[in-house]
Formats: structure tokens, sequence, C-alpha cells
């Protein structure tokens, strides 16, 4: 998955994705550019023609970097913050993620499904006050 800047329509975006707020839909933007710098550091923040496909994540990668982004921005209270946008398991970040495909402010190489988010992990022990110590580091 990769970013695109075209003109945006929010209300059809919006209603095509689920009760999903304009937060959540900024958030996972900005963790998709968190995720591709943490997983390709070498690399420039301005894609090229030529690191386009360098830079893709799977939707799995996507969703282990968002949880990531999430304890780096909100700390303890990430499971909160991703409750009040009604992101409560992996598939939430898949149907964010899709929505923008549809309306091209994301891209998908053909392999990409919404499947790829299913499931990834348990939100309640992925964001558990013990994995959230961890990531942390209050331990």
């Amino acid at each position: 998955m990769s970013t695109q800047q075209p003109e945006l329509e929010w209300r059809q975006i919006l209603s095509s994705a689920g009760p999903y707020p304009l937060e959540a839909f900024q958030f996972v933007r900005d963790g998709l550019s968190y995720t591709v710098a943490s997983l390709h550091p070498d690399e420039p923040e301005e894609p090229t023609a030529e690191l386009g496909a360098s830079r893709h994540v799977s939707g799995q990668q996507l969703c282990m970097g968002l949880r990531d982004y999430a304890i780096s921005q909100f700390g303890l209270l990430a499971p909160t913050v991703l409750e009040h946008w009604h992101i409560r398991r992996s598939d939430d970040f898949g149907r964010i993620v899709f929505a923008m495909i549809e309306h091209g402010l994301m891209s998908k190489t053909e392999e990409d499904t919404l499947d790829d988010f299913r499931g990834v992990y348990d939100f309640d022990e992925a964001f558990s006050p013990e994995a959230l110590a961890a990531r942390i580091g209050t331990r």
C-alpha cells in the first residue's frame, strides 16, 4: 500500500467504509508513512517510480505498524483512542485502507486483499496493559 494525494471526497469515503471518523483515516494514512519508514529506513521519504514497489507494505505489516504507531502516538491511551474511533480489530484497519484505495487515496498491488487484514492480532492482547508497558518501556 502507498499513499496518493488526489482531490478528497471525504463524505463518500466515510460513508463507504463504516463507522470510522475522519481522524481514523488520517491516523491510518500517517501510520502507513510510519510503517514504510520503519520497514524501509534507508529510502527517501518521497517515493520515486523506481522505489514505489520496494516501499510496498503488506496488510499484515501495516497492521503491525499501525499498532506500533498507535502506541507511539497515544501511549497507554492507544486502545481507548482506537475504540473511540470504532477500531476494534485489524479488520477495521483493512476496511479503512480499502475505502481509501477505492477512492484513490492509497494504492495496492494485485495480490493485496481485504483478507490480508483479518485476524492479524487480537486487540485485547496487542493493547493489553502488559503489552503496552513492554512497548512503552515502563516495565
